[in-house]
């Protein structure tokens, strides 16, 4: 009789939808913008969003269910998964660093032949570094510690501090989007009021984005540890979050540097 014993550390992933019912949500997303944008046609694009997020629950829940009920997390899986976390912050990088790369292109002439002369150019009312883009600043800088706070209480055990330490950052998180939907809605210039607000919108709505992405993946984690999945030994899931979460600190550190305080008084 052959033993179906488990003789290796590494988890054996089982036939899944996931991977078709992603590709289909992609095909429909590309398919619905475009006949969004040039027939004004919602419906395809609303399907395609639809598809993606039940994608997304229904992928991480079996992950979960893997992690705390099959036991498949070994020691060699969570290196693993942590490497693909590294990895994929790596390619976040270089995405943002486009974006960099673009307003630098635009506003300094050593860089290019078609930078604009002043920067910001003329008719652009740039905002004021030390309102709401500060106070932002600080708010991010908190909820990196809040959110380090809670990594050090998870690998402590102290779960009830932990969550205390989640709550926070999740709380710090949507403040942080709610000072920004403000900023936008008082801005003085519109997306296409030249490259200088196209490149600011870019670079800090993308930010914005993140931030989003991070307050949801941080909610999860919050709800996680109420139910007692996070373990000194297991809390790859959080750790992803966390280190994700001081990635948009960093880059925003970078947009506060350069986009709000060195483009505000021209070049």
């Amino acid at each position: 009789m052959v033993s179906q014993t488990k003789k290796h550390p590494w988890h054996m992933v089982d036939p899944s939808p996931w991977p078709i019912s992603g590709t289909i949500a992609a095909f429909l997303l590309a398919v619905g913008g475009v006949l969004f944008m040039h027939e004004d046609i919602p419906w395809v694009l609303i399907a395609g969003f639809g598809l993606l997020l039940f994608t997304f629950f229904g992928w991480w829940r079996d992950v979960v269910r893997e992690a705390e009920h099959d036991a498949a997390h070994t020691q060699s899986v969570q290196h693993g998964l942590r490497v693909g976390v590294v990895l994929f912050i790596a390619s976040e990088v270089m995405f943002f660093f486009a974006f960099f790369w673009a307003y630098f292109n635009a506003s300094i002439p050593a860089l290019s032949f078609v930078a604009s002369p002043q920067w910001p150019p003329a008719g652009i009312v740039p905002f004021n570094t030390w309102t709401i883009p500060f106070l932002n600043t600080l708010i991010l800088l908190t909820s990196g510690a809040t959110v380090t706070y809670a990594h050090h209480a998870v690998r402590e055990g102290l779960r009830d501090k932990a969550i205390v330490g989640i709550g926070l950052t999740v709380l710090l998180g949507i403040i942080f989007l709610g000072f920004q939907a403000y900023e936008y809605g008082h801005a003085a210039f519109g997306f296409t009021d030249g490259i200088y607000s196209s490149t600011f919108y870019m670079a800090t709505g993308f930010h914005g984005f993140h931030v989003f992405v991070g307050v949801c993946f941080l909610a999860v984690c919050f709800f996680r540890a109420r139910a007692g999945h996070f373990t000194p030994r297991q809390h790859v899931g959080f750790e992803a979050a966390a280190w994700y979460w001081h990635f948009v600190d960093v880059v925003w550190l970078f947009l506060f540097t350069a986009v709000y305080w060195w483009g505000s008084f021209g070049l």
